[in-house]
């Protein structure tokens, strides 16, 4: 009896595959390549630049592409597989072609409290389009593409609208609808806080680690909110304990110096064939040190 099995993203699985051009001109792929040299030179093992490298190849085509796979797979030595597998579980990695800004709204439990829902309805119903959709460029303006988000550790300025990641605090429907019309315009506002708002592929290309440093010096403080906390403390003489050692329960009453310092500056262990791993197991095999980046 013969069993057919189909390879590939499953019926119910959300999101589309990763589809687009399969490889790239000789001029960008050189490009690409000096790049990613100077990328993977900033880690004692290479395949730890896998995520900046999809942030890389995300700048050049808007999306991840089977150019941009193959591209981190061939640099890092890793298969298409294993970098198809990292660049799909994380959300800021896409997977259909993006407008020049990416708005996000927050739907998560604060956010939509405060108005968030609203604001992604308002949103759709202006500019024509779902969640998870690209606006189409007219007379050459601007696309937007529109997605709802999960929390962004903004809850202070909830309700929040991301473009490109950077902040916009404290929005209603009619101040995203602003927003998004200024994008359009080709005239896009500050953010909140953070620095200033740049393309999608400009923003991707920083994330790669290429930042732009009088963008990197314009970046604004924490708002008022975010540090309530700290004023509050400091008005009291509030501060965290020193901690000056490390204790383990299972320590003995002269143990606790010992366990601070026991795990400093050592790597963590590598994967054992020993399930559950034996207490003291040294890892042996020389390549283990590469699979753990």
């Amino acid at each position: 009896m013969s069993v057919f099995l189909e390879l590939g993203q499953r019926p119910d699985e959300p999101g589309p595959p990763i589809h687009g051009q399969k490889t790239y001109p000789g001029d960008v792929a050189a490009r690409l390549t000096r790049d990613a040299e100077t990328v993977i030179a900033r880690y004692p093992h290479s395949r730890s630049a896998l995520l900046p490298l999809l942030h890389l190849v995300q700048s050049e085509d808007g999306c991840l592409t089977p150019a941009g796979i193959a591209f981190c797979a061939a640099q890092l030595g890793l298969t298409e597989a294993e970098v198809t597998a990292v660049a799909t579980f994380y959300s800021m990695y896409r997977r259909t072609p993006t407008g020049e800004y990416l708005v996000g709204v927050c739907t998560n439990t604060l956010c939509a409290v405060m108005g968030g829902d609203a604001i992604l309805d308002a949103l759709q119903d202006h500019l024509g389009v779902h969640a998870g959709e690209t606006t189409d460029s007219e007379n050459g303006a601007p696309r937007v593409t529109l997605e709802h988000i999960e929390c962004n550790a903004a809850c202070d300025y909830a309700p929040v609208v991301m473009v490109n990641w950077e902040f916009f605090d404290n929005q209603t429907p009619s101040s995203a609808r602003d927003l998004v019309d200024a994008l359009r315009a080709g005239e896009p506002p500050t953010p909140t806080r953070g620095g200033p708002l740049c393309t999608f592929k400009e923003t991707a290309r920083i994330l790669a680690g290429f930042a732009d440093p009088e963008a990197a010096a314009a970046q604004g403080p924490a708002g008022p909110a975010t540090l309530a906390g700290l004023r509050v403390a400091r008005e009291n003489g509030m501060q965290a304990p020193e901690v000056t050692t490390v204790t383990d329960s299972h320590a003995g009453p002269d143990d606790g110096e010992v366990a601070a310092d026991a795990m400093k500056d050592q790597a963590a262990p590598a994967p054992s064939a020993t399930v559950p791993a034996e207490p003291n197991t040294t890892e042996t095999d020389p390549t283990a040190t590469d699979r753990k980046a």
